[in-house]
């Protein structure tokens, strides 16, 4: 999942982006409102961390901005500030969560799964696939009875394969939803991590589109194997 912060406080822009990287998330960092306005439009994004007290655009305009644009993305808002005034105002913007600095990390990390939670409840709560189930509200994988532990970052592939399952996923796609925009590797590394699903999925779910990226099938379906 895709994640942007919004934060003028550099260094804890850069601790947050490094602990939910960690967590397996791709996370996008600006530090002014009007870029944060700006990229929360022109992204695709599973979540936004928004702080309030920002240059450029306070985070009150931009979350209401994007409300009034019709974009739907989570927004959990940050400030120093306290008191019910300010949090109502968050809220009446259209915010989904808020909360006070200083924070706990852990807080925040509970806070956005449980915005990503909510988010996804329902049909896509629980992805299924043939007897490959993916589910990210635990990010539990299994191939019938059998567990598959992942790393996050391995889960995240999947994840972006099984959302779009049947479809062909390009690698810039991929790359695009589960690294940053700043990643500027090489492009194979999505092959390393294709290579290490396959191996923990066992043969068959991911099909390898020539040119045009994967697809991830029913390993049981002989005419997926080779489409």
């Amino acid at each position: 999942m895709r994640l942007l912060i919004v934060e003028d406080e550099r260094r804890l822009a850069r601790s947050l982006a490094r602990g939910l990287t960690a967590e397996g998330f791709a996370v996008d960092v600006v530090h002014d409102g009007r870029d944060g306005l700006h990229q929360a439009c022109e992204g695709s994004y599973d979540l936004i961390v928004l702080d309030i007290m920002l240059p450029g655009m306070n985070g009150y305009r931009v979350c209401a901005a994007l409300r009034a644009a019709g974009h739907e993305t989570p927004v959990l808002m940050l400030t120093a500030k306290d008191g019910e005034y300010d949090e109502a105002e968050g809220l009446d913007t259209g915010a989904d969560d808020y909360l006070t600095k200083p924070f706990s990390y852990v807080v925040l990390l509970a806070r956005i799964r449980a915005l990503l939670r909510r988010r996804t409840r329902g049909a896509r709560a629980v992805l299924r696939v043939g007897a490959l189930t993916v589910d990210p509200a635990t990010r539990r994988v299994a191939v019938g009875e059998r567990e598959a532990p992942l790393t996050a970052k391995e889960f995240a592939v999947l994840e972006q394969l099984a959302v779009r399952a049947g479809e062909v996923v390009s690698k810039s796609e991929i790359l695009e939803h589960v690294w940053d925009f700043a990643y500027e590797g090489d492009v194979n590394i999505v092959e390393v991590y294709i290579s290490a699903l396959r191996r923990k999925l066992g043969a068959g779910w991911i099909v390898t589109v020539r040119g045009a990226g994967y697809r991830l099938v029913d390993a049981a379906d002989d005419g997926g194997r080779h489409a």
